[in-house]
């Protein structure tokens, strides 16, 4: 990742013009990037201070927040993409032992949500607006992840206008998925085509729908059956006319009922429809693990901040979007280290601990810089981080709920921060 970052290929490739960063400058490429990592969430003055004076630059090689906002334009958001992909990639080809599976399945989910971005005319007419039940207006983008539930890494992240669908961004992220991986869906994701798309590609899915999707499985629900095999095809009032002969062809799914407290039903539909191999009652537990995406969005909007842009450009918008999911990535990476430690330790605790999330995003702030800086070596930030990551964990308290609010957000207001989560970067 350090040969990467500090590559002229990577240059190249994520410049927006040829002309750019061709002379050796104040603003080189790899500093641009290094200071964008650094979480960006104050004063864009106070953060270049902080930056400049971490690295001890010198005054002759200081630059300006104005030069820092034209350099930023130079370079294309997707650089992060990258960047995480090479992290991504190293992961599952060089680390064959250490790659957490479900029943050999690598275990993926998808899911959706929203960020709210500056109030800007640019921002309002490419993203669009929302409005809440009072006649306020605010500039959200749709975003959507495809999370690996197991080793918890964000192997893609897009972020569209408000008036993308669902659906189109989950297919967006299959190019990244191979046979062998199992998707875990949401209730807002299931379709004829969507279906269809990951049987003509091989790939296992588990998708919850509503009991009102389709007669087929309201009459499923009254039966009171715990699985059934089943036979669904394209609506009936869907032209096919409009469709190639073979995306009509009839699908066959297996349904299974999940009994939750107070008398709930969800209904799951999936592709693993051999029963002896994955009887009814591992579906309850299995979709339950699709809980860590939803989780993943709090770390997202809590503690990396994501909302906190520095910039009110789109590029810049998507710059510290994508940068963040890279950080996400590299904060995985370092807690994997510590997993064996951690395990030997909760041997002798009455509950088991975990690395604190929101304050590991604190202690990486700076010191992320000194992991890629070049003229530094990398064992002694990253020793310094597993330090901090492993004195400062938490106690995981089983068997605890918490009533969900579905009116929380509707004024569009933060929730208030609990005395033992504040900001941390």
């Amino acid at each position: 990742m350090k040969a990467e970052l500090f590559s002229d290929a990577l240059k190249n490739e994520f410049r927006i013009s040829e002309k750019y960063f061709t002379r050796k400058r104040k603003q080189q490429f790899s500093t641009i990037l290094l200071l964008m990592l650094n979480m960006l969430r104050k004063s864009l003055s106070l953060e270049l201070e902080n930056f400049l004076s971490f690295l001890k630059i010198g005054t002759t090689r200081k630059f300006t927040k104005s030069a820092f906002v034209q350099a930023r334009k130079k370079i294309s958001p997707k650089v992060f993409k990258h960047l995480s992909q090479t992290l991504i990639k190293e992961f599952y080809t060089d680390n064959e032992p250490g790659i957490k599976t479900w029943k050999g399945f690598r275990l993926l989910a998808v899911d959706g949500s929203r960020i709210t971005l500056p109030l800007t005319k640019d921002l309002k007419a490419y993203f669009g607006e929302t409005k809440n039940h009072t006649t306020t207006s605010i500039v959200q983008a749709k975003c959507s992840v495809l999370y690996d539930l197991e080793n918890n890494y964000i192997i893609d992240g897009e972020l569209a206008p408000i008036s993308q669908g669902e659906r189109a961004m989950a297919l967006s992220h299959l190019i990244y998925c191979k046979q062998g991986d199992l998707i875990l869906y949401d209730r807002g994701y299931p379709s004829y085509d969507f279906i269809k798309y990951h049987i003509t590609n091989n790939l296992d899915y588990v998708i919850r729908v509503k009991i009102s999707f389709s007669k087929l499985i309201l009459d499923f629900e009254k039966s009171k059956k715990k699985s059934q095999i089943v036979i669904i095809t394209s609506g009936r009032y869907i032209k096919l006319s409009d469709k190639a002969s073979d995306k009509t062809a009839p699908i066959k799914v297996r349904l299974i009922r999940v009994e939750l407290p107070k008398g709930q039903v969800e209904i799951l539909m999936t592709s693993l429809l051999d029963i002896k191999n994955y009887p009814n009652n591992m579906f309850k537990s299995l979709y339950y693990k699709r809980w860590r995406v939803e989780t993943f969005y709090d770390e997202l909007k809590n503690k990396l901040m994501v909302e906190h842009f520095s910039g009110y450009s789109r590029q810049s918008i998507l710059q510290d979007f994508y940068a963040a999911l890279f950080i996400g990535n590299i904060q995985t990476l370092i807690v994997s280290e510590l997993e064996d430690e951690i395990a030997e330790k909760n041997k002798q605790r009455k509950l088991n601990y975990k690395v604190n999330t929101n304050l590991s995003y604190g202690f990486l702030k700076n010191r992320v810089i000194e992991l890629f800086f070049t003229e530094n070596q990398i064992e002694q930030p990253l020793n310094e981080l597993k330090q901090l990551f492993m004195e400062n964990m938490v106690p995981i308290r089983p068997y605890r709920s918490f009533k969900r609010d579905m009116g929380k957000y509707r004024s569009r207001t933060k929730p208030k921060i609990t005395k033992n989560q504040k900001d941390s970067i």
